[in-house]
């Protein structure tokens, strides 16, 4: 390949690089902490999150209002310029000469369009860093904290509950696994980055948690039954509330993004909200339902679930009680036949239905849904109970100290050590040692950035690799470097030297580059999952390291070093 083509493929490797590096870099050094933190959450908790700035919003500009129409337009809410041009656009008005906080609420027909605005700002930031957050390099339990707990499967309370059977070796392993899908599946509802859910020898399972450090909270998310729940509607109640709160939503809502139930609610009774999945996925507020405190039944009853078809042919959700839970549920349903019945999740109502007879062990929901919302459903309710119920035997904490000191340490290791390469490149070579360290340079990069597109979780152990990965990679410079030193002594000009010194040390360092990487492939593939951060770093710079010796320092050599013998680089600071 002529020169300017590997330069191009230099330049291309570089800018490419950069490309995907730039979402980690962006993530890290410039999106603040506070996002971070509300962006960790979930569909749900960044809804919530939003709904309670836009009301914080709401009432801190109406009280500046209050204050001073003429104020200026605080700077955290300049970005509402843009949304009341386009509300005055539309209702055909013309644009004030001077911005103030009178002239920007004038702009929206409403307090709640205003709510709304402020909201639709919130939530697309967090949702932009939320997307930026799965592209970015990830940090391990051990350098970002949380939990590691391991679990146990409850074959006693499974005996129990099935006239003392106790599942075979492989039916205990298929449940354990349908276990694990369902803890699978509460990841988003949680509110965690990619926990480690896996079967741990042959009743175990392992989870391991990342950024959280709250006990309940993990313990909630594993053992998580009963949250599915069956209330009473009271219509005449729920109407008065959606007359009242849809059309000012900032009212609804307190600080913290929960619904403030108005003063006529009487005791025994709660307001939620009834919510269906928008275009991105996030569920939106449909309306308010009020419902009797009292709960009918709960999701431990719950045998299991599935989307059919009701007698029209449309999308319904069959679920199947056990006995206890049929024989409650035919007695309650029996003395309440024409009242609307609401499954509640988590606090939010998932459908509501007219009881119109009385119903045993199986039950079926029907309504407008379509395939994809009927199907939704039925998942919800199946994950609200595992196949077998587990036991936390072990529950150990990483404290967010550990994992600040863990990357502290980290990090000062990687510069140590990558100085001092430099610097020993440096004395024992001269000028060509600034060679071998630019490539090395470039080596880094290349790693960080293929482990960044590959969102690595990076571990303590992956980062002993890609320190261990920076010392071997200098090798290759020293193997040639060597080389040329003979070919000089044998009486060959700067020019042949290094040709041939490359030449020579090829398939000597790829040898030795190619062994390491299917030894780190083996370690990668039987590995435990520590050893497996260390072996795909370290087959990951193996790697770059071959790109970056022999190929890009050749061509710097190249730049430096003519056959015409005008020009060289010197293998020392001595000339000889």
């Amino acid at each position: 390949m002529k020169k300017t083509g590997r330069v191009l493929l230099v330049l291309l490797v570089i800018v490419v690089a950069a490309l995907l590096l730039y979402p980690t870099i962006r993530w890290y050094f410039f999106v603040p902490e506070s996002t971070k933190t509300a962006a960790a959450g979930s569909n749900e908790n960044i809804r919530d999150y939003s709904r309670g700035q836009a009301s914080r919003g709401v009432r801190a500009l109406t009280s500046l209002l209050q204050e001073d129409r003429e104020a200026a337009i605080p700077e955290d809410f300049m970005y509402l310029r843009k949304d009341a041009e386009a509300a005055l656009k539309e209702r055909g008005m013309e644009r004030p000469e001077e911005w103030t906080v009178y002239t920007l609420l004038s702009a929206f027909p409403s307090e709640s369009a205003l709510f709304q605005a402020i909201e639709d700002h919130t939530r697309s930031q967090l949702l932009d860093a939320k997307k930026l957050s799965g592209n970015v390099l990830q940090l391990g339990l051990d350098l970002r904290g949380g939990m590691s707990v391991v679990l146990e499967a409850d074959t006693a309370s499974y005996a129990a509950s099935h006239d003392g059977e106790v599942p075979s070796g492989s039916e205990l392993t298929a449940m354990l696994q349908d276990d694990i899908d369902i803890l699978t599946s509460r990841i988003d509802q949680f509110g965690v980055s990619e926990p480690d859910i896996r079967l741990q020898g042959s009743d175990q399972i392992l989870v391991e948690v990342p950024g959280e450090t709250d006990p309940e909270r993990v313990d909630a998310f594993l053992r998580g039954r009963g949250s599915l729940t069956f209330q009473l509607v009271d219509s005449s109640l729920s109407e008065r509330v959606n007359r009242d709160y849809m059309d000012n939503l900032s009212r609804a809502f307190d600080e913290d993004g929960s619904i403030i139930a108005p003063s006529y609610i009487p005791s025994g009774y709660t307001v939620a909200g009834y919510y269906a999945e928008d275009e991105y996925g996030i569920e939106e507020l449909q309306s308010f339902v009020v419902l009797r405190s009292e709960v009918v039944l709960d999701g431990s009853h719950l045998v299991s679930a599935r989307m059919e078809r009701d007698q029209n042919g449309r999308p319904a959700v069959n679920f199947r009680l056990d006995s206890e839970g049929a024989d409650i549920f035919y007695a309650f349903t029996s003395a309440n036949i024409g009242e609307r019945l609401a499954v509640v999740m988590d606090g939010r109502v998932k459908s509501v239905a007219t009881i119109n007879d009385a119903i045993s062990g199986d039950v079926q929901l029907s309504g407008s849904f379509t395939e994809e919302e009927a199907q939704s459903l039925a998942v919800i309710l199946r994950t609200s109970s595992l196949p077998i119920d587990l036991i936390a035997v072990s529950e150990q904490g990483v404290g967010a100290t550990l994992g600040d000191d863990s990357v502290r340490i980290a990090m000062q290791a990687i510069a140590i050590g990558f100085l001092l390469v430099i610097l020993t490149m440096i004395i024992y070579y001269g000028p060509a040692g600034i060679i071998a360290d630019v490539a090395l340079l470039l080596n880094l990069v290349m790693m960080v950035a293929v482990l960044s597109a590959l969102h690595f979780t990076l571990t303590l152990s992956s980062i002993a690799g890609l320190v261990l990965t920076l010392g071997m990679a200098i090798d290759a410079n020293v193997i040639i470097y060597e080389r040329i030193k003979e070919e000089m002594a044998a009486g060959a000009d700067c020019y042949d030297s290094v040709s041939l010194g490359f030449g020579r040390a090829f398939w000597t360092i790829m040898d030795s580059n190619v062994t390491t990487i299917i030894a780190a492939i083996v370690l990668s593939i039987l590995g435990s999952s520590t050893v497996k951060g260390f072996a795909n770093t370290l087959a990951i710079g193996v790697a770059c390291s071959l790109f970056t010796s022999l190929f890009v320092s050749h061509l710097l050599f190249d730049f430096f070093v003519t056959d015409d013998g005008r020009r060289g680089v010197w293998l020392s600071w001595r000339r000889k």
